[in-house]
């Protein structure tokens, strides 16, 4: 196993892994509509999940350090074109009043804590 390279971000308020205390987000980050940061975590692959509020396609966010989940990222619309059949792929939100989730992450307040 190779070493973990841990980023300990900057600024008073953190969100930290709750089981091993990494850094996983900045408060400034998640409060932004346009949250896209992340630190010390990977993502799971895409899969087809039944949310609450309808079908989604989705990544698990895991802590890197301790390999918890910690939430999960809305995919966004992503069109491939293969050569072969010329057909188009779409991992997305499934109905058009949650298209406004594609590429916006989850973190579960029961999975993360809060310091500052």
């Amino acid at each position: 196993m190779g070493l973990l390279f841990v980023e300990t971000l900057p600024g008073p308020k953190v969100f930290k892994c709750k089981l091993c205390k990494v850094d996983s987000a900045s408060q400034d980050e998640i409060v932004s509509k346009d949250f896209q940061g992340r630190v010390n975590v990977c993502l799971g692959p895409n899969e087809d999940r039944h949310l609450l509020s309808g079908l989604h396609t989705v990544n698990d966010v895991h802590c890197s350090s301790c390999q918890q989940i910690l939430g999960w990222r809305y995919l966004l619309e992503e069109k491939n074109f293969y050569a072969a059949h010329r057909t188009k792929k779409k991992e997305k939100a499934y109905e058009e009043s949650q298209k406004y989730k594609e590429g916006k992450y989850i973190l579960e307040k029961a999975k993360v804590m809060k310091v500052g």
